[in-house]
């Protein structure tokens, strides 16, 4: 007979949120220290540990080292920068209205965080190999959502791509996002930012833009720069009965 499960004690609890809470005062202050220090910039564990107002040693209760302090630094930026990109992954828009609101909020956020860009786009030593990058895990999840508004967006319009073309998706979009994020970090890493914010954002939407288009008419669709792709959607639906 199977015994029952004992819940958690109010101890084992209130210890957990305690942990959870501390965990999360550290990494505000490694982030704070970092935005601070400015991009590039050495920070030592004291800094941060004084910064959230604890000794060094109860930062490392609460981090196995300094590697995985960075990790969790890295990822809890990461993650920030991801939850203010990806609600702009909709379909709200023209297509390269909609290119250039994702590009937009990444480098407007790239540009107001100079320090943390830089930090969250380097690879902290001392991650295990069956463990995913942080970053690359986000570009998936960024990948995948505009992959599947694609596809979505293909069914509704009754297309009929082959095989190829439909599995064709996901590396192509992925290599997309991927060309976006690797030009804004070349662009960022550069002494003098040129050309300036708005061109900049203006020339990698118009480049995704062509790519997009160009893989519409693979698949049998005139994509207009100027029609909103609800529109465009309604349109292919009809009217309702």
């Amino acid at each position: 007979m199977a015994t029952k499960e004992q819940p958690p004690d109010g101890r084992q609890l209130r210890w957990s949120r305690h942990n959870r809470e501390r965990r999360e005062q550290i990494l505000d202050a490694a982030i704070a220290t970092l935005e601070d220090a400015g991009p590039g910039a050495e920070v030592h564990v004291q800094e941060i540990a004084a910064r959230a107002g604890l000794s060094r040693t109860v930062v490392y209760r609460h981090f196995e080292d300094r590697a995985d302090l960075d990790r969790s630094v890295r990822t809890e930026i990461l993650d920030r920068l991801w939850g203010a990109l990806l609600p702009e992954v909709t379909l709200d828009g023209t297509i390269p209205q909609i290119a250039e609101r994702v590009v937009g909020t990444y480098v407007g956020w790239a540009v107001a965080h100079p320090a943390l860009h830089r930090f969250a786009e380097q690879d902290p030593a001392g991650g295990s190999a069956d463990t995913e990058d942080p970053l690359q895990e986000g570009l998936t999840r960024i990948a995948s959502q505009v992959a599947d508004l694609i596809t979505t967006a293909v069914d509704l319009l009754g297309l009929e791509p082959t095989d190829d073309e439909r599995a064709a998706v996901d590396p192509l979009v992925f290599g997309l996002v991927g060309a976006v994020f690797g030009a804004v970090r070349r662009w960022m890493a550069r002494p003098v930012r040129t050309p300036s914010v708005p061109v900049f954002v203006s020339l990698v939407t118009e480049s995704a833009w062509h790519l997009l288009e160009g893989f519409g008419r693979r698949l049998g669709i005139q994509l207009d720069p100027d029609q909103p792709v609800e529109d465009l959607l309604a349109s292919a639906v009809g009217p309702s009965a």
